[in-house]
């Protein structure tokens, strides 16, 4: 089996989902995993795909019509045995909340590769402040801590972080 992973984006509208799964069936391949959203009036994602072998070069060329409904790019997937890919360590809930602003990100991110902690999972969005006004920024994220570091250390780097960039985190076992 081949694996494919395909990052997608287009102008928001019903089907787009349809037409892509569409095309991964008629050419023999299994939808295994995704992640998409509308974005700004854009839709995009990542789909992961398995199908045959001598099915792969079909289901390649196949997306590329789907170009100016969706502009799909195709990746060669790593290796199929179980746990291949996945960042060692413990799985951590990571939560960010504060007034939105630049950099949060970069220096949440920042913080936890210094520590060799990997990103798992992402999800954020920015919301108007139901009291206060202005816009917040919300985090969440899945994070693997090698087993080489304490989680204590990392949560005592990430709140002295936190009062530097004005947020609230909070760690928890994912489950």
């Amino acid at each position: 089996m081949t694996t494919l992973v395909l990052t997608v984006i287009g102008d928001d509208r019903a089907g787009l989902v349809k037409a892509l799964a569409d095309v991964v069936t008629e050419h023999g391949g299994n939808w295994e995993r995704s992640h998409l959203a509308e974005l700004a009036g854009k839709f995009a994602g990542i789909v992961v795909v398995t199908v045959p072998d001598v099915g792969a070069p079909a289901l390649r060329e196949a997306l590329g019509p789907l170009d100016g409904l969706l502009d799909v790019t195709v990746h060669e997937g790593g290796a199929d045995e179980a746990g291949a890919g996945v960042a060692p360590g413990r799985r951590v809930r990571l939560s960010v909340l504060g007034n939105d602003h630049p950099g949060i990100v970069q220096a949440v991110s920042g913080t936890l590769a210094e520590l060799g902690v990997s990103v798992v999972e992402l999800e954020s969005l920015t919301r108007d402040a139901p009291m206060a006004g202005g816009r917040l920024f919300e985090a969440q994220a899945v994070v693997s801590v090698p087993d080489t570091v304490s989680l204590d250390v990392v949560a005592r780097e990430l709140e002295l972080l936190a009062g530097e960039v004005q947020v609230d985190v909070a760690l928890e076992p994912a489950d």
